[in-house]
């Protein structure tokens, strides 16, 4: 049985969050004298001089009506970056607990785990790029406090079954976090849908990529009121920045839009993907649910550096575990997309 207290550190529990007078006042006011803000405005906009509001209510109702998700079981990070640090510090004891991941997959919850000092268990994928479930099973003991799963996956770009993830969620007490930052290009349902039967579930998702919003940093968490409560408890007091709340209130407002980028990315994918496939150079395609693919080719690494000296960068993934010999590349406009095809066929390796 998943219980919360038992799972969160014990300074955690203690901890009395910074609270400023935007926390603690409700309604309306005309004048705020409580921060210590230039009164006298910026040089850039008079509103750029007050603080923002530290838990970003309007955001959250506006992806409240998108996302079908409680706003106050959502949580809204600089980044999902910071969603994946602050759940490790809140849960894992530095030097005793561990977190599970499962190779290859994104390299943030290793590197946030190694920075929090908390140790990393890995439990590689099949060669299906599939959950291991005997072996995460037996990779799992009392100190396991969280399980990172990415999907779909990066950087292999295949969604996990999902019947492997609730056997998961079912047989395991401790987090589960699944991260989504690429489902909106997958045919398979958020897992947000279900956060109502699985109190131990987070669920990380981005406004970097379907919504093309990389540069503003604003990641999504969703998860049980109480947890979501945990991760505001231990937030710097404003993490994300006004001009950022503006900018993703306007960008929420077009989701047809986002849709149609969306369904124009899904055709590029398979567009690229068959004219990859004729290249003598590729070797192999795997199947992808993401706005990216990862393409095995004869020789990777002297390809990577054939393609930057033609001012195009993809991902040298050929050093990951069951991805050798790989490229992941982005998918990019139609013209971009021409480029790289074009540099890849003139290309004698």
């Amino acid at each position: 049985m998943f219980n919360l207290n038992e799972l969160l550190r014990e300074n955690i529990k203690k901890l009395v969050p910074y609270s400023s007078a935007r926390d603690e006042f409700k309604g309306e006011a005309s004048v705020f004298l409580d921060a210590n803000e230039n009164s006298f405005g910026s040089p850039l906009t008079k509103w750029y001089n007050r603080y923002p509001d530290p838990l970003q209510w309007k955001v959250k109702e506006k992806l409240e009506m998108i996302k079908s998700v409680p706003a106050n079981q959502i949580f809204l990070g600089n980044g999902s970056d910071e969603c994946i640090d602050i759940l490790i510090r809140a849960f894992c004891e530095p030097g005793v607990d561990n977190v599970l991941i499962c190779p290859p997959t994104y390299g943030m919850y290793q590197v946030s785990a190694d920075i929090n000092d908390v140790e990393v268990k890995k439990v590689p994928l099949t060669d299906d790029f599939q959950l291991d479930l005997p072996a995460i099973e037996a990779g799992i003991d009392d100190n396991t406090k969280i399980i990172f799963l990415c999907s779909p996956n990066n950087p292999t770009g295949n969604s996990l079954a999902k019947e492997d993830i609730e056997a998961l969620l079912n047989n395991y007490f401790g987090l589960v976090v699944i991260d989504e930052a690429y489902i909106n290009f997958s045919r398979y349902r958020s897992f947000t849908q279900e956060l109502k039967d699985y109190p131990q579930l987070v669920i990380l998702q981005t406004l970097s990529k379907a919504w093309g919003l990389a540069a503003l940093r604003v990641g999504m968490a969703f998860s049980s009121e109480e947890i979501i409560a945990v991760m505001n408890k231990i937030k710097p007091p404003y993490n994300i920045n006004q001009a950022s709340q503006e900018l993703v209130l306007q960008a929420l407002e077009e989701v047809g839009q986002v849709n149609d980028m969306i369904r124009i990315i899904v055709e590029e994918r398979e567009l690229l993907k068959t004219s990859l496939e004729a290249l003598p150079v590729v070797k192999h395609i795997y199947p992808s649910d993401a706005n990216f693919i990862l393409v095995r080719v004869t020789d990777a690494k002297a390809l990577y550096q054939e393609l930057l000296t033609k001012g195009i960068v993809v991902r040298d993934r050929s050093s990951v575990i069951l991805c050798e010999g790989c490229l992941r590349i982005t998918i990019g406009t139609p013209a971009e997309n021409k480029k790289l095809l074009e540099a890849i066929k003139n290309w004698k390796s």
